[in-house]
């Protein structure tokens, strides 16, 4: 990771007649067909254009620098918060298995988005490392809901985990959001996010088991005729509560392995 960071430049001109695009082609060599672009576009376009090419050049670029260096610090928070004198640690890390976890991680690198996205890979990743309470089938499925659902998604899980039976009116409540009218945008985003984890498995409407772990059959609802009024999106009557995916998810992503190393990133 460093090695690679290094290649790439710090800074670029924003101006000059396709003199920074160029040296940074020349510097990274990622992407050799856009010497031909420079060269083919240097009779149309003017010092204006060619400036606003090199500068969403050197917006690209630092994108790609500012994702190196997150995959860099995740890696060695990683390897900070794994106890390496544990042999099953030590052994679990250099698993094909758990490389692939690595690389389809890094691969698809759902925490550009934000970070706490990243910290959610992280603690999954370190998890992952050092428990086997799932398999890595589960923290495959983990990592793809990270690129699936937005930062207010989990915001929601972690408001359902140990409190069984919450409403959607407290959930709303509990994560901080404003009160807004039903017809409003957020009431319409707040369900759609309902249905995307009841549809995606991680939550469902809480239901009674019995001593067996059976689900016990609740008693039919009265239906309401043609005219009876929609259901809240912000309804107090259902309650949810988070699958047995949904709780692995939150020990595996949303709890945090302490250090072993402490350092400066």
């Amino acid at each position: 990771m460093g090695q690679g960071d290094e290649e790439l430049p710090d800074r670029i001109p924003a101006s000059g007649r396709g003199k920074a695009g160029r040296a940074v082609l020349n510097t990274m060599g990622a992407i050799p067909f856009a010497g031909g672009l420079f060269s083919a576009a240097a009779g149309y376009w003017g010092e204006q254009e060619e400036a606003k090419a090199n500068e969403f050049l050197k917006s690209w670029i630092d994108m790609l620098h500012d994702e190196i260096r997150e995959k860099e610090k995740t890696i060695v928070e990683i390897t900070s918060r794994l106890d390496l004198h544990d042999e099953k640690i030590s052994a679990r890390i250099t698993t094909d298995s758990f490389q692939s976890l690595l690389k389809k991680s890094f691969r698809e690198w759902p925490a550009a988005e934000s970070e706490k996205k990243r910290v959610l890979l992280r603690n999954l990743l370190s998890n992952a490392a050092a428990a086997s309470v799932t398999s890595d089938d589960v923290v495959r499925l983990f990592i793809d809901w990270l690129s699936t659902y937005s930062p207010f998604h989990f915001e929601v899980i972690g408001a359902i985990y140990n409190s069984n039976g919450i409403s959607r009116g407290a959930i709303w409540e509990k994560v901080g959001r404003q009160k807004v009218p039903e017809n409003s945008a957020d009431a319409d985003l707040f369900k759609l996010l309902i249905r995307d984890l009841s549809m995606g498995a991680i939550i469902r409407q809480h239901r009674q088991v019995d001593y067996r772990g059976q689900f016990v059959k609740a008693p039919p609802k009265k239906r309401g005729g043609p005219g009876s009024p929609t259901v809240s999106a912000f309804d107090r009557e259902e309650g949810y509560e988070l699958t047995a995916l949904g709780q692995q998810f939150v020990h595996y992503a949303m709890t945090e392995l302490s250090p072993k190393i402490e350092f400066d990133v």
